[in-house]
């Protein structure tokens, strides 16, 4: 069974007989594989339109695949354990150094193990799951618009207990890279191809593509994408007619899933089933009428389920407290360099010594599929090119590029002046909060689709045509080799990270933060400071500290209006003084008027007390706050810290005189 399940020329793929290659058509491919699912290796050469026939019989029956809840055989089990080795193997640094943090992206490494301590605190303390005021309070922080991964972080709870969020962490990102392989391979395997060998080839280049490699440096909600397999097959069946309710319901639990794990992912994936599903359906119009009506009907129930379990949340995250309106144009420019398509990621093989310059950062490598992949996909679009199935993937492969690239096409770092197709579309609701670099990334899974059919099509010539068996499997393996060894990863790597100061393991903080009291960090957490969520998630969120590391709204006084999303809190005098400190650029003089700002700021934030841990210029920071609040801060559990509450708590208070420097 194909990728569809029917012939591009309308039929369904059900022939019994394998077809003589000399009399393909257009739906070949397709009958070729159903036969061979059907453990039928037929050789004689048939008239195809007997077979022909009895597909127009099958067209409205249930489409016949193995069951991907069947008892697995040995060799499955042998290959979902791989994928569960190579996942450790890429986190392997993780696990032999609980200590360590991800180089590439330790901010968002912080940011998810908070996320983490959130959904554990969601089942213990029964708190409201799509907001949290122990980040950047008072103002809090809307979780549905900022990747919250609830389907991940609550599961997880009895691991975030027991051990930390930090471990938490390294198991949600292994388990999303194993679960991932597996699901890829056993729909691959059972739905799609008859191969296992050919399964395991796609599933795992969906697994361990570099644009998964890379994201895997910090995006552990990217690259859980072990639902994405499952939607497509149940998307795919929708058109079994007479069964529109049961797939329906199943398809919209699955979409209800992936919506709390990563929304960016989910939609990429409606996006190519869309334009995949539409493709197809037009030309299988005339044949198979009723088809479109049943699909419809399912995909109806799907909505319906998905709509009214996903409203309120959804409502949320675009119209709940501390919601945005899009990235900011910034963000929204982030194109795929056009360069990067043949080129190697740094977190391959072939591109481990190869300088950074194709992509943003480290973890937004999104192409780099390198010359061998590129030739070999579109050879084998070409191989393929009788099956409509397999030009419509080749087509979405080409319409993600162009997405991908952004507002205007670069190459190798030099802007062409044109402007791509995400020039005309990042202004639309709902495009303006994509990145577009990343829609490089729903490439993986469509070439990981044509390596599987690929491989597939090879290993049904070398059996029907024995005398070329010996030069089609080294043809093939050869090609596939050259295309996918440059790519295989390198594990991720880590640097020491700070340990959790003693103030915060002791409990010491607790004296000073109650439901009244914040914890203050100089500086306020952000994308280069995030040490504060580490501090938050490993009290379980029951310390809450101002300013934040998340995607919150921008409030611009001199523009009002703008509600764009920044990565930053709010910025407030004293934490602008005390960032501008943090760069190397001098103190100004301590004025009456900011020792005002400066107690107002502490009164916003409801600060108990203000802590400095021992970093880049912490001496400068530590004379320009003591010097904004009027006296010098004590050294305790590995901090200095400023109690505040007299100064916060006294409506009367006032800052006088400054501290000695």
């Amino acid at each position: 069974m194909t990728i569809t399940g029917f012939e591009s020329t309308g039929q369904t793929a059900g022939e019994n007989v394998l077809p003589p290659r000399q009399a393909t058509a257009a739906e070949d491919l397709d009958a070729e594989l159903r036969a061979l699912e059907d453990g039928i290796a037929a050789t004689a050469p048939t008239s195809p339109a007997p077979a022909r026939e009895k597909a127009d019989e099958q067209a409205t029956g249930p489409v016949r695949g193995r069951p991907l809840w069947r008892a697995p055989a040995w060799q499955d089990v042998l290959v979902i354990a791989g994928f569960l080795v190579v996942a450790f193997l890429v986190t392997a640094p993780l696990w032999l150094n609980l200590d360590h943090e991800l180089r590439d992206d330790p901010q968002d490494q912080a940011f998810f193990e908070w996320m983490l301590a959130h959904g554990a605190r969601v089942l213990t303390d029964g708190v409201y799951p799509f907001f949290s005021d122990r980040m950047n309070y008072p103002d809090g922080v809307n979780m549905m618009a900022n990747t919250s991964a609830l389907a991940v972080s609550l599961p997880l709870t009895p691991v975030t207990l027991l051990f930390g969020p930090h471990v938490a962490f390294n198991v949600f990102l292994t388990a999303a890279l194993a679960l991932t392989g597996a699901s890829w391979y056993l729909v691959l395997s059972r739905r799609l191809v008859t191969s296992r060998l050919a399964a395991w080839v796609g599933a795992l280049f969906c697994t361990f593509a570099p644009s998964m490699v890379s994201h895997a440096g910090g995006h552990p909600n990217i690259v859980s994408q072990f639902l994405v397999p499952l939607i497509i097959w149940r998307t795919l069946d929708l058109r079994v007619p007479g069964r529109a309710v049961r797939n329906g319901l199943v398809l919209g639990g699955l979409l209800i899933w992936q919506a709390f794990i990563n929304l960016e992912i989910l939609f990429m994936t409606a996006v190519g089933l869309g334009v995949f599903c539409v493709v197809l359906a037009l030309v299988r119009r005339k044949r198979h009428r009723g088809e479109a009506l049943a699909f419809l009907r399912g995909l109806s129930v799907a909505a319906a389920t998905a709509v009214a379990v996903l409203a309120y949340p959804l409502a949320v995250q675009f119209f709940g407290p501390q919601s945005y309106q899009g990235l900011s144009e910034y963000v929204r420019s982030f194109g795929t360099d056009l360069g990067s398509f043949t080129a190697y990621s740094s977190h391959s093989v072939a591109g481990a010594d190869t300088p950074l310059t194709l992509a943003q950062n480290p973890s937004e490598q999104n192409a780099f599929f390198g010359w061998g992949l590129v030739i070999l996909f579109f050879g084998l679009i070409l191989w393929l090119r009788r099956s409509a199935a397999v030009l419509t993937l080749g087509g979405l492969a080409l319409l993600f590029a162009a997405m991908s690239l952004g507002t205007r096409v670069t190459l190798n770092g030099v802007d062409t002046g044109v402007p791509g197709i995400w020039a005309f579309l990042h202004h639309l609701p709902v495009l303006n909060s994509a990145v577009p670099t990343r829609w490089a990334m729903a490439i993986a899974p469509v070439v990981g689709i044509v390596l599987a059919l690929g491989c597939q099509r090879a290993a049904d010539l070398a059996r029907t045509q024995p005398h070329t068996r010996g030069p089609i499997r080294v043809a093939m393996i050869t090609a596939v080799a050259m295309a996918l060894v440059p790519l295989v990863p390198i594990h991720l790597s880590t640097v020491p990270m700070k340990p959790v100061p003693e103030f915060v393991t002791s409990g010491a903080w607790r004296q000073y933060v109650d439901d009244d009291h914040t914890v203050v960090t100089l500086p306020l957490p952000d994308s280069s400071y995030p040490d504060p969520l580490r501090w938050s998630a490993y009290t379980g969120q029951d310390m809450r500290i101002a300013g934040a590391y998340a995607l919150l709204p921008t409030q611009n006084p001199l523009d009002p209006a703008d509600r764009t999303a920044a990565f930053q809190p709010p910025w407030r005098p004293t934490s602008g003084l005390i960032t501008s400190v943090r760069q190397g650029n001098p103190s100004p003089a301590v004025t009456e008027a900011r020792h005002e700002m400066t107690l107002a700021d502490l009164r916003y934030w409801k600060a108990g007390v203000v802590v400095l841990t021992p970093q880049t210029r912490d001496i400068e920071m530590l004379r320009a706050m003591s010097e904004l609040l009027g006296f010098r801060p004590t050294w305790t559990g590995g901090v200095w810290m400023w109690d505040v509450r007299n100064l916060v708590d006294d409506p009367d208070a006032v800052i006088t005189t400054a501290g000695d420097s």
